[in-house]
C-alpha cells in the first residue's frame, strides 16, 4: 500500500497545528463525532489532509453539491498526488425522474443524459476501494442512493495473469455477462473487440485499453494499449476487469431474480384487480413483462434499478447497497459544510418515496421499486463510522453530537481578517451599491450581491446592465453546469458583479471578490439567519480589501450575532498578525482550481468562429408544426454538447450553426 503523504510547500500555521493535533487525538481515542469550526480561508482542507495523513485510513469526503465536490477533488488531488483521490457524484448532465401526475393523467417518462466522464470516475472510485487502502473519495449526497451489490461487483471481476490459464470462449462469455459490449471497430469504455487470439478490452474505469494475447489455453501476454492507435504503453503481469455496470448480476442470481419479480407481479396484478383497478393491473402486467423479457435476453433493461431489491436478494424494506457499503469498516468520514450536508442527507428519502408511491399506486411500478431509494437518515448513521464535521457555522445536529464541543480554527495563515460589516439604510440601497460597485471595478475587483427573491436578482441585474455594469445573476433555475460557467466568468473578469439568492455561500473560493452586499438584511428568516449571514460574509474573506455591507433599517438579532462573531474573529486574527509581524495579503488562486477539466465542467463549449460560414446562405428548413421545430432544436443542441464533450469541435460547430440558422428563421409546411 502506498502511504498517504501530503505534498505542500507549507507547514501548519496559525490555529492549524493545535487543530490537527486535537482532531488526531480525538479520532485515535475512538471519538465518533468531532467538529472543526474553521472560518473561510483558514485552511480547513489542509487540516483535514494532515489528519488523513496521520491516520492512514480510507476516507470519504461528503459535500452537498457538485461545485464544492469539484473544488475539494482538485484540492485533495493536489495534496495527495501519489494516492488514489477519486470523484463520485451524480453522473447525470440532465435528469428527469419517472413520475405520474394523477390530476391530469400525465405520465412523465424518465429521461436522462449521462456524463460518460463522470461515470468513468465513479467506476474508478469503486475499483480503487477494492484494490487499495490509500483512497480518498470526494462524493456528493448521490453516494447514499442504491448502487448495486458490492459483493456481485467484486465477485464478477475478471482477473487474468500473464502465463496463467484462460479459455477463450469462457473469457468472452464472462465479458458479456459483466455487461461489456462486443464491437468490431473502435473501442470505447465498456466494450471489447476480438481478433483471433487477441482480445482488447477497455474497462469502464479507464481511458486506456487492455490487450490480452492468448496462446492456446494460456495468457501469453498482457499489455496496456492506446485504444486509438493500438500502441503498447505498458506490459502487465496481471489485470482485473471490473463490471461495466454497478447493477451487474451473476446469471444464477439473475434467473432467481426474474422468478421473484414475476411472482411479485402476479400477486400485485391480482391485488389491483381485486380492488377494481383493471387499467392499473393491465398497465403493470404489460410494463413488467416487457422488462422481464429484456432481463432474460440481455441481462439488462431500462429502469433496472427499480428491481434492485430482487437483484441483490434483499428483503422488503431493507436498505439498498450504496457506496458506503464499498468502504471498509475503519473508513473516516468528513462532512464538509456540515450545516448544509447533514440536513440534505436527511431530506433525500421522503421526497423520493412520495414520487414512487404514486407510480406504484397507479400500476407503473411494482411495490419493490420503493426499495430503490436513498438511505434513511438513521440508516446513514448506522453505516458511517468516525466522522469529522467541518463548517464555519456548525448546525445543531453536529453540536448536539459533540455536546457543544468543537475544535476551532479561526486564524488564517495568510493574515487575512474577517471583513468588516457595515449597516446602511435600505432607502437608496440600489444606487448606493452602484457607487460601491464602480469603485471596486476600477480596482479590478469583483462584487457579490445577495437578494431575497429570484425576481429581484433578475431585475437588479437588468437595471445595472443598462447602466453599463458587467453583471450576471445566479439562482436555482439555472442548472449546475451553467452556474459553474458563470462563476468561472466572474473570476476571469467577463463579469464584474454576480447577483444571487442563496447560491453564494458555502465553499465558493472567489479571491477576486472584495465586496459582498446583502440587500434587505433585516428580513429575518433562513436566508438572513445568523449562519447564512456569516457564510455569505465569508465570500469576501479571501481579499485584503474585503467589506460586507448589510442594507437594513434595523439591526436584527441575527445581524447582531453575525457582526459580533465577525468582530470576535477579527480581534483574534489581528492579535496573531501583530504577534507574528504578518502583513495580510489576498489569496492567490489558480483559475483552474474552481473547475479544472471536462470531468467537472461536464461538457465543453464549441467556440464561435471555429468554422467559416458559407458565402451562400442555405435555404430555410420546413417543419410540419411548431412542436416539431422545437423538438428538432432541442435534439440538435443535445447532439452539439455531446460532440463537444468528445472534443469533436468541428461537428459541434456545425450543429451550432444549424441551430442558429433555425432560430433565425424556418418555414411551416
Amino acid at each position: 500500500m502506498q502511504p498517504f503523504k501530503v505534498h505542500s510547500p507549507f507547514e501548519p500555521r496559525g490555529d492549524q497545528p493545535e487543530a490537527i493535533e486535537s482532531l488526531i487525538a480525538g479520532l485515535t481515542e475512538g471519538r465518533r463525532h468531532q467538529v472543526l469550526l474553521g472560518v473561510t480561508g483558514s485552511g480547513k482542507t489542509y487540516t483535514c489532509a494532515k489528519v488523513i495523513e496521520a491516520l492512514q485510513r480510507p476516507t470519504l469526503v461528503l459535500v452537498h453539491n457538485k461545485t464544492l465536490a469539484s473544488q475539494l477533488y482538485q484540492a485533495f488531488k493536489g495534496f495527495f498526488p501519489e494516492n488514489a483521490v477519486e470523484y463520485f457524484v451524480s453522473y447525470y448532465d440532465y435528469y428527469q425522474p419517472e413520475a405520474y401526475v394523477p390530476q391530469s393523467d400525465t405520465y412523465i417518462e424518465k429521461e436522462t443524459s449521462i456524463n460518460e466522464e463522470i461515470d468513468k470516475l465513479r467506476h474508478s472510485a469503486t475499483r480503487s476501494l477494492f484494490e487499495r487502502r490509500d483512497v480518498i473519495i470526494v462524493a456528493s449526497v448521490s453516494c447514499i442512493y442504491g448502487l448495486g451489490s458490492p459483493e456481485n461487483y467484486h465477485d464478477l471481476c475478471v482477473s487474468l495473469d500473464a502465463g496463467g490459464p484462460c479459455d477463450r470462449q469462457e473469457l468472452l462469455r464472462r465479458l458479456v455477462e459483466i455487461q461489456y459490449e462486443r464491437t468490431p471497430y473502435d473501442l470505447r469504455r465498456g466494450s471489447f473487440r476480438v481478433r483471433g487470439d487477441v482480445i482488447e478490452v477497455q474497462p469502464a474505469s479507464e481511458d486506456l485499453a487492455v490487450r490480452i494475447e492468448l496462446w492456446g489455453d494460456e495468457v501469453d501476454a498482457l499489455a496496456v494499449i492506446d485504444p486509438l492507435r493500438g500502441e503498447v504503453l505498458q506490459r502487465l503481469d496481471t489485470v482485473a476487469i471490473y463490471p461495466s455496470s454497478h447493477y451487474v448480476t451473476p446469471t444464477k442470481e439473475l434467473k432467481r431474480a426474474i422468478l421473484d419479480i414475476r411472482e411479485e407481479m402476479n400477486d400485485r396484478v391480482a391485488e389491483l384487480e381485486a380492488q377494481g383497478k383493471l387499467l392499473e393491473a393491465q398497465r403493470l402486467h404489460q410494463r413488467t413483462t416487457y422488462d422481464l423479457e429484456m432481463l432474460g435476453e440481455i441481462g439488462f433493461c431500462n429502469g433496472i434499478e427499480n428491481y434492485s431489491r430482487h437483484l441483490t436478494g434483499r428483503k422488503p424494506g431493507e436498505p439498498p447497497p450504496t457506496l458506503l457499503d464499498y468502504l471498509g469498516e475503519d473508513a473516516l468520514f468528513i462532512l464538509d459544510e456540515s450545516h448544509q450536508t447533514v440536513p440534505q442527507v436527511g431530506a433525500m428519502y421522503a421526497g423520493d418515496r412520495s414520487r414512487k408511491l404514486t407510480l406504484v399506486d397507479h400500476g407503473f411500478r411494482l411495490p419493490s421499486a420503493l426499495d430503490n431509494r436513498p438511505l434513511k437518515f438513521e440508516e446513514f448513521e448506522e453505516r458511517v463510522g468516525q466522522r469529522l464535521y467541518v463548517s464555519a457555522t456548525p448546525g445543531p445536529y453536529e453540536l448536539d453530537a459533540t455536546e457543544g464541543e468543537f475544535v476551532e480554527q479561526v486564524v488564517r495563515p495568510t493574515g487575512l481578517v474577517d471583513p468588516p460589516m457595515e449597516v446602511r439604510p435600505v432607502k437608496g440601497q440600489v444606487d448606493d451599491l452602484l457607487g460601491e460597485i464602480r469603485g471596486r471595478v476600477d480596482r479590478g475587483e469583483r462584487v457579490l450581491v445577495t437578494t431575497l427573491t429570484k425576481r429581484m436578482a433578475e431585475e437588479l441585474s437588468d437595471y445595472y446592465r443598462e447602466l453599463g455594469v458587467k453583471v450576471e445573476y445566479l439562482h436555482s433555475d439555472i442548472d449546475a453546469l451553467e452556474r459553474v460557467r458563470i462563476i468561472r466568468a466572474l473570476r476571469q473578469g467577463t463579469h464584474d458583479v454576480l447577483v444571487g439568492v442563496n447560491l453564494l455561500r458555502e465553499g465558493l473560493d472567489l479571491p477576486e471578490v472584495s465586496l459582498v452586499a446583502i440587500l434587505d438584511a433585516d428580513k429575518e428568516g433562513f436566508l438572513r439567519s445568523t449562519g447564512s449571514l456569516i457564510q455569505t460574509s465569508g465570500r469576501a474573506a479571501r481579499n485584503v480589501n474585503g467589506l460586507v455591507i448589510l442594507y437594513a433599517d434595523k439591526v436584527t438579532r441575527s445581524m447582531r450575532e453575525a457582526m459580533d462573531e465577525g468582530e470576535r474573529r477579527r480581534k483574534v486574527q489581528i492579535a496573531y498578525n501583530e504577534e507574528h509581524d504578518i502583513t495580510p495579503q489576498s489569496v492567490a488562486r489558480d483559475l483552474d482550481a474552481l473547475m479544472g477539466d471536462a470531468a467537472e465542467a461536464d461538457y465543453l463549449e464549441a467556440r464561435i468562429g471555429d468554422v467559416k460560414k458559407s458565402r451562400e446562405a442555405p435555404p430555410q428548413e420546413v417543419f410540419e408544426s411548431e412542436e416539431e421545430y422545437e423538438k428538432t432544436v432541442a435534439r440538435l443542441e443535445k447532439e452539439m454538447h455531446r460532440a463537444a464533450e468528445k472534443l469533436d469541435f468541428e461537428r459541434a460547430a456545425e450543429l451550432r450553426d444549424r441551430v442558429q440558422r433555425l432560430k433565425e428563421g424556418w418555414l411551416l409546411a
